[in-house]
């Protein structure tokens, strides 16, 4: 299962905290980075996420076009949660099943720590990234070859979470990505539906023409709270979202 891995982590300093603790997991192409308030237990980690994968590549093998589809695909009724849950949300943003796929292991293994009794958890993957915390934090904005915008961080406040984060770029990433924007960034409470609309407003940035109509297109959609464009030195946004340097 593929589910788009950047050609470098650049990501991986999205969060400066050093009062929390780093866990990294890996499963095939799946790399975690989860930052939580207290030690985890890995085991427990590595069983839910193999869990989730096997969900994902078991039911691509009885439905190949949820892995290939170009369009929004429906699941089977006796599917697992997670799959419905992908087939659901991508559905709203009109996008491919997988593009859901990164913001679904995120936020379903989130939710696993926050019932585990964990207060602050930040799950990220591939870009996508579950969040619920106690305190303000910054999330660094990967924004290309823009040094205008290269110290740039959105602020999350506790009372917005938890939320998911989702990012999409056409100009460093191995997903399939058919525009050419250096960074889309989604908010929204769902990190499948974030991861969704990221991936479907980037698809639709090839000029900076096409800015305005993609972010009409992400604002359109029930569940987004904010987008971020990046495209060379020009950024748009909308919706509830608050920088910070």
């Amino acid at each position: 299962m593929k589910t788009g891995r950047y050609k470098r982590n650049f990501y991986r300093g999205w969060v400066k905290a050093e009062d929390l603790r780093l866990t990294q997991i890996i499963a095939k192409d799946t790399e975690l980075q989860i930052l939580t308030n207290k030690k985890t237990d890995d085991n427990f980690l590595q069983k839910k996420m193999w869990q989730y994968r096997m969900d994902i590549e078991n039911y691509i093998e009885r439905d190949r076009a949820f892995l290939v589809s170009l369009k929004p695909v429906t699941a089977a009724k006796d599917a697992p949660l997670i799959i419905k849950s992908i087939a659901d949300e991508s559905r709203k943003a009109n996008a491919p099943a997988m593009s859901a796929v990164p913001g679904a292991i995120a936020e379903f293994l989130g939710k696993d720590l926050l019932d585990a009794g964990f207060k602050d958890v930040a799950v990220e993957n591939a870009g996508s990234i579950f969040l619920k915390t106690t305190k303000s934090i910054g999330i660094g904005v990967y924004a290309g070859k823009a040094k205008l915008w290269s110290k740039l961080k959105l602020k999350i406040k506790p009372k917005d979470t938890p939320i998911g984060i989702a990012t999409s770029s056409g100009t460093l990433t191995q997903a399939l990505n058919f525009g050419c924007a250096d960074s889309v960034i989604v908010l929204s409470k769902s990190t499948l539906l974030a991861s969704s609309v990221a991936t479907a407003t980037a698809n639709r940035v090839n000029s900076k023409d096409d800015l305005q109509k993609a972010l009409d297109f992400a604002r359109g959609i029930k569940g987004v709270i904010a987008v971020i464009i990046i495209l060379k030195n020009n950024l748009v946004s909308w919706g509830k979202v608050e920088f910070s340097k």
